[in-house]
């Protein structure tokens, strides 16, 4: 009786697991096609078709901080040994800050668990090489997202941590030291060069760079004068 009662209890867990796991919602790759669209703005699933952030082409399987033609990676993220599937990109996508800290990724992520799921779903497939019509072609999508030069009264008078000392360029990648030691990365449409020759724009040879845009990956560089810009760039990768 007693082994009857036994083989009755495990056949009554395995039917509870069995009936929890058919009642996990699969991914439905067409709907993460239409949430990828808000991704468009700064990843391509175009393979090497780097933007603000790198191509999410073949992204399954694929180690963090792997993709060579991308140079903008944190080293926090190169350093991290994670490889994306399933379980490390939902970690990720519900907040990359708490998942690999001092990343670069400005978005705050998703609370959303069935929106993980699908948007999940869809980068398998994208991964696989099968991309639903829905997610579009991504082409200018970052753009629309550049906004406006924040107002400042004398730029002569910013800190150090907006004096530009120098301006790197590799590929497809700005990187812009500041006078205080820190060095900001940006994809190069997001970095806009301009002139200031007024009262109020910066010193000569001492350009400044302010935010533009919402998700702290665009910025302007203003320069006192013209003759100014092609000093500072300096092409090393």
């Amino acid at each position: 009786m007693r082994a009857v009662g036994a083989a009755a209890v495990a056949v009554m867990v395995a039917t509870t697991i069995l009936a929890a796991r058919a009642a996990e919602p699969s991914g439905d790759a067409s709907g993460g096609a239409a949430l990828f669209r808000t991704c468009a703005a700064c990843h391509s699933l175009v393979p090497d078709r780097n933007m603000t952030g790198p191509s999410l082409a073949g992204i399954w399987g694929r180690k963090a901080g792997g993709l060579k033609s991308f140079d903008r990676y944190s080293v926090a993220l190169k350093a991290s040994d994670v490889v994306w599937g399933e379980k490390t990109l939902d970690a990720w996508l519900k907040s990359p800050s708490q998942f690999i800290p001092n990343n670069r990724m400005t978005f705050a992520g998703i609370r959303d668990a069935r929106q993980r799921t699908d948007l999940i779903a869809f980068l398998k497939e994208a991964s696989a090489g099968k991309t639903p019509a829905a997610a579009g072609d991504q082409g200018g999508m970052g753009e629309m997202m550049s906004g406006m030069t924040p107002h400042f009264s004398d730029l002569k008078k910013l800190g150090a941590d907006r004096q530009v000392r120098s301006i790197r360029i590799c590929r497809d990648s700005y990187f812009v030291t500041t006078a205080d030691g820190k060095t900001a990365a940006f994809w190069e449409p997001n970095l806009r060069f301009k002139i200031d020759t007024t009262a109020t724009g910066p010193r000569h040879g001492t350009p400044v760079i302010t935010p533009a845009g919402m998700m702290g990956d665009r910025a302007f560089i203003i320069f006192a004068a013209p003759d100014e810009i092609s000093p500072f760039l300096k092409p090393k990768c």
